[in-house]
């Protein structure tokens, strides 16, 4: 399974790469395998450091919800073992 954080093009560089922002985290990732132009403010999703398409903002947003949502849950599973193993 593979899951891709929606990141959003800060800075479009003039060797067919791009840097991105997803969740706080800056990156810079190419756009070669992309056939049409990016702008700053697309969102796009990214695989192994290659940007392979764009997604609109409604998409981003449920994207966004999900992932905070699996986060949240996997830190409330890692407070209550921790709580559990030093009780």
């Amino acid at each position: 399974m593979c899951l891709s954080v929606p990141s959003k093009v800060i800075i479009i560089h003039d060797d067919l790469t791009v840097t991105v922002e997803s969740l706080g985290v800056q990156r810079r990732v190419s756009t070669h395998l992309m056939l049409t132009p990016l702008e700053i403010g697309d969102f796009v999703l990214i695989h192994v450091g290659f940007v392979m398409n764009t997604i609109d903002k409604e998409e981003v947003a449920a994207s966004l919800a999900l992932y905070q949502e699996i986060a949240d849950s996997l830190q409330a599973e890692d407070d209550a073992l921790w709580n559990a193993q030093h009780q």
